[in-house]
């Protein structure tokens, strides 16, 4: 009777500590998935679409990433998401939105300028101009495998902001 009930302990303890683990993985993703993606962007900023003038490893314009050849095409919205989503898959990171209660369980929103940036004129009317402001917001929502542990999920998330630089 007590190996039972101590093993029932042990066990939640063991399974508590495995989903903790998990969360902290799925915190540093995050954190590092938003400073990746923000420095992604600034690197693949306005200008460029000049062919050379590029550093960035990854160009994600046609909707699937791929290493970059000859130039990059400038960073836009949906390029930095495509960027986010391909680190996830490599990471092992639920990307899907069934899995989530129907909402995306991993949301990727970088905004350019935002509010309260002070910048160069031309970002007034160029969004990912040299010297703006991109800002990378990657959350994420963690469900846990043991339902004792933590019943929902939670949400996490990480913001980096970066000055573009070409």
């Amino acid at each position: 009777m007590e190996f039972a009930l101590v093993f029932m302990l042990l066990m939640t303890m063991m399974l508590g500590i495995l989903d903790f683990g998990r969360v902290l993985y799925a915190y540093h993703f995050v954190s590092n998935a938003a400073r990746t993606a923000a420095r992604w962007a600034i690197v693949t900023g306005h200008s460029c679409t000049n062919a050379g003038s590029c550093t960035a490893p990854i160009s994600c314009g046609s909707g699937s990433c791929t290493p970059c050849a000859s130039g990059c095409a400038e960073a836009k919205t949906a390029d930095v998401q495509n960027y986010v989503t391909m680190l996830a898959q490599v990471a092992n990171i639920n990307t899907s939105s069934t899995g989530c209660g129907g909402s995306a369980c991993l949301v990727t929103t970088p905004t350019w300028n935002p509010a309260g940036s002070n910048g160069p004129t031309i970002c007034s009317t160029t969004n990912n101009a040299a010297g703006c402001t991109v800002e990378v917001q990657v959350s994420y929502n963690f469900n846990f495998l043991v339902p004792f542990v933590h019943s929902s999920s939670v949400t996490m998330s990480s913001t980096s902001e970066m000055i573009i630089s070409h």
